[in-house]
């Protein structure tokens, strides 16, 4: 993860959960296929250092299929076909923003700008959706969510479906901005998700926030 993270999260790495929990992502990834690969667990905070934080994309677990998941919230590896819900994303970002689906679904362009792309769950077994919560996650990922919160600079976070929409409550809404809306899963896209122009909405907090707006293009492979 990028250096400045380590002070803010370093407290972590000594807690009875979190020496709990690698020794269970240890035995695990000896026993089975587990994802994303050691190296991409903690890919958001690698390619968004926390000073650079503008916005906060929640997720929940990683995708649990073969290649899928790449250390980013809803996001995929090139060459990988576009999941359910990403599509729905770039579906929604096409009717706000007029800007044309990439034919790929890496959102590393978006973590490069200052878009921490989190789950609340890093980890999860091979085609066991699920498998890896309550198991010490969820905790290292709400202290995540805490300390952007205490960041000076305003940050926007957004909250996608009731899962994500319950982290309110660590986050400090007198000096954030928070958007919500119904998850981007074709299970509830069209409960409110599909129409709710949240990549427009980002762009006008930062601008109000005196703060550069996102470049959501997606460069082509």
């Amino acid at each position: 993860m990028r250096t400045d993270w380590n002070p803010l999260l370093r407290d972590e790495f000594d807690k009875k959960y979190w020496l709990e929990l690698q020794n269970f992502i240890t035995s695990q990834r000896a026993r089975t296929l587990i994802y994303p690969r050691e190296e991409d667990v903690f890919q958001a905070l690698h390619l968004t250092a926390y000073s650079e934080v503008r916005v906060l994309i929640l997720g929940q677990d990683p995708y649990h299929g073969a290649g899928q998941a790449n250390g980013l919230s809803f996001s995929v590896n090139e060459g990988i076909k576009i999941p359910p819900s990403l599509a729905n994303i770039y579906k929604e970002m096409k009717t706000d923003l007029g800007l044309s689906p990439p034919n790929h679904g890496n959102l590393e362009a978006w973590a490069r700008q200052g878009v921490l792309l989190l789950n609340t769950v890093l980890t999860v077994e091979d085609s066991k959706p699920g498998s890896h919560r309550n198991h010490g996650w969820e905790i290292f990922s709400d202290r995540i969510i805490d300390v952007v919160s205490k960041k000076t600079n305003p940050v926007v976070f957004v909250l996608w479906g009731a899962a994500a929409q319950k982290k309110k409550a660590i986050i400090d809404l007198g000096k954030h901005m928070v958007i919500e809306s119904a998850h981007p899963s074709p299970l509830s896209a069209y409960r409110g998700f599909l129409g709710s122009r949240p990549f427009s909405k980002i762009n006008q907090a930062l601008s109000r926030f005196g703060v550069e707006q996102i470049d959501w293009s997606i460069p082509h492979l």
